[in-house]
């Protein structure tokens, strides 16, 4: 049952994020809230996730895979029922921001956890696997939230995020296996874990790797808080036709990833990272000629379909670049990627809204500088050189 456990994990950031958003104006006028200080709940949930990874990564290198999930798995599911109880928005908000620590957990668990357990082919398909789940929970999320707010309001949606954390967490406690054994931890306290961060950073591969993914999920984040402005706001989309645009492209971002998997192992995974990196520089070239000259509505959702389906491609190149070399210390490798997707993200999106909400210009500007930075972000990438420790610690290959 390990792949699909592993896969599951991966749903705690995106439903954390989205299954909620359909009861926000509800949420809002029950508490008295500006929407400014409501909004406050989606950031704090997504540093939450970013800060959580860099926490649980280091502790599940040392301590093994397994107890830093049940704690985290277990934390999340308290503080899903603590959202649901806030009186206040200010208690929500700090609420969802320990949720998002907890959320943090399973991420970088499953990410560890594959390179524990695969290599070669089968953990290129794995990270696959991984974008495409994602993507899918990105689906599911609002519609999901969209249709339980027909029967329960904003409350009743965090109970249902506890359901689901108390089932996985069930799951995990009779099927999860230790995937990091003892003789393969990595010992020491605070200081190793500064080490291996700076052992981390200072690897030309890792930094680009790193650098790529944070630059190219910023450009994701900001398509993902400034579409639904743009195409409704904008070009008069309906929420309806705007929840079909949406799943539009997550259907590409999946589809993209999957492919992206095979053609990283059965052609190149350099090869793969750079075309993703072009796909996601044509979609942001042509939501900044959306915002310099008028353009039909189907050229910007086409830009935006395929800005979504370039950031799909470059995550299981890039992962795997970032990833393979570090068998011993593959939590805090996954906690620094995690951490900066995530961040980078958070820094990006409010940047959308410089010019009115409606704006597309600051997203077609904001998507290009982040595309070419992540462009250059490559220019880093080279082989690693192969250290003792990398040779004694050969993982057990598990083909899914």
């Amino acid at each position: 049952m390990l792949p699909p456990l592993l896969l599951l994990l991966t749903v705690f950031g995106p439903i954390s994020m989205d299954l909620y958003l359909p009861a926000l104006p509800a949420l809002t006028a029950e508490l008295g809230a500006a929407t400014s200080v409501a909004q406050l709940t989606v950031t704090a949930c997504l540093v939450g996730l970013a800060l959580g990874q860099l926490v649980a990564g280091p502790l599940s290198d040392r301590f093994g895979r397994r107890g830093i999930l049940l704690v985290g798995v277990a934390a999340y599911v308290v503080t899903s029922v603590l959202c649901a109880l806030s009186p206040t928005v200010e208690t929500l908000v700090a609420a969802r921001f320990v949720q998002g620590l907890a959320g943090g957990v399973g991420i970088v668990i499953a990410t560890a956890a594959g390179r524990d357990v695969y290599s070669g082919g089968a953990l290129i398909r794995f990270y696959g696997r991984l974008t495409v789940i994602g993507g899918f929970a990105a689906v599911v999320g609002p519609l999901l939230g969209g249709l339980l707010s027909t029967w329960v309001d904003w409350r009743g949606l965090f109970v249902f995020l506890a359901a689901v954390g108390a089932a996985i967490l069930t799951v995990v406690a009779l099927a999860f296996p230790e995937t990091l054994p003892a003789q393969r931890r990595v010992p020491g306290g605070l200081r190793q874990t500064v080490r291996d961060y700076r052992t981390l950073l200072t690897d030309r591969a890792f930094l680009g790797a790193l650098l790529n993914q944070g630059f190219l999920y910023a450009a994701l984040f900001a398509y993902l808080a400034g579409a639904t402005f743009v195409l409704q706001d904008g070009y008069g989309l309906s929420p309806q036709w705007y929840a079909a645009a949406f799943g539009l492209n997550s259907a590409g971002f999946m589809t993209a990833g999957w492919v992206a998997g095979r053609l990283a192992e059965r052609w190149s995974v350099p090869g793969t990272l750079a075309i993703g990196v072009v796909a996601t520089g044509l979609g942001a070239a042509a939501l900044l000629l959306a915002g310099l000259a008028a353009v039909p509505l189907w050229v910007v959702v086409a830009a935006l379909f395929t800005l979504a389906s370039g950031v799909a491609v470059s995550s299981p190149p890039a992962t795997t670049l970032a990833l393979a070399g570090y068998p011993r210390t593959a939590g805090t490798a996954s906690s620094l990627l995690g951490m900066v997707r995530f961040g980078f993200g958070g820094v990006a999106a409010p940047l959308v809204g410089v010019a009115g909400a409606a704006a597309i210009l600051p997203l077609g500007v904001v998507t290009s500088v982040a595309v070419l930075l992540a462009a250059a972000s490559c220019l880093l990438l080279r082989r690693r050189p192969v250290t003792a420790a990398d040779r004694t610690a050969r993982p057990v290959v598990v083909e899914i």
